[in-house]
């Protein structure tokens, strides 16, 4: 068996959040969006990571993923994401922080997904 990428699916009750922390705050670019349909969705990349985004409020409330982002520059990825959403930065993991098992780490989080950055 062979795998190239893994692509996870995150449930918006109003879609329009993720698109404000995957679009707005990270950079992500929309490759392809269905936002007029019954259930809106948006395929989003950057880097050769992929994501879908849904507008579902049933699954939206079933579920509540935390994502990691690996990165080889925490300390911009920090400056960059504190200086434009420091609102999304997570209380008990607001600055770049050394974890016990070696990673650089801090974390956002919006009413939907948390994301953890680590650098190791």
């Amino acid at each position: 068996m062979n795998f190239s990428r893994i692509v996870p699916s995150v449930f918006y009750i109003d879609i329009s959040d993720g698109l404000k922390l995957f679009v707005d705050c990270l950079q992500f670019s929309i490759v392809h969006k269905d936002l007029k349909t019954s259930q809106p969705y948006c395929v989003l990349e950057k880097n050769g990571i992929r994501i879908m985004l849904f507008q579902d409020e049933q699954l939206a409330k079933e579920h509540y993923p935390e994502l990691r982002l690996e990165t080889d520059n925490i300390e911009e990825v920090f400056e960059k994401v504190s200086a434009s959403h420091p609102h999304l930065l997570h209380p008990n993991l607001n600055k770049v922080t050394r974890r016990p098992w070696g990673a650089k780490e801090f974390a956002i989080a919006d009413n939907q997904v948390g994301i953890r950055f680590q650098q190791w």
